[in-house]
């Protein structure tokens, strides 16, 4: 059975103060997280999740992943649907690739924000706490 990452970006403002959420699910038990990260695009963040998630479930040795976010530029630039021009996502477009790569199957998928409360939530709770 694959596991889930369940990943979000908020930033109030755009550039402004910015925050991700993330979840790791498998086999029963789960991780979850979130970090506030400073000034960053929306954009930024979603990376930064998708990232950390992605760390995480390589952490804990899961060798199966499918991340669903709700943000569809950034699902899509994953894809390889869209090229990456933004200078500022580059760099942490190439980052999540390796971290990708690192995978046996590894899918992304697109999921509407209602369908990733639990992620945003937790991205809205960094910020929150801010």
């Amino acid at each position: 059975m694959p596991t889930f990452v369940e990943f979000d970006g908020a930033s109030r403002g755009n550039p402004g103060p910015a925050a991700i959420g993330y979840r790791v699910l498998a086999d029963g038990d789960g991780v979850e997280g979130h970090e506030f990260v400073g000034e960053a695009t929306n954009n930024e963040a979603e990376y930064r999740a998708l990232r950390r998630g992605l760390e995480r479930a390589l952490e804990a040795g899961h060798t199966d992943v499918i991340a669903e976010g709700d943000s569809e530029l950034v699902v899509r630039q994953v894809r390889g649907q869209y090229d990456v021009r933004a200078s500022n996502l580059i760099d942490l477009y190439e980052e999540v690739r390796e971290l990708a790569d690192e995978f046996d199957d590894f899918e992304i998928r697109h999921v509407g924000r209602s369908d990733n409360g639990a992620a945003d939530d937790l991205a809205n709770a960094a910020l929150d706490e801010r």
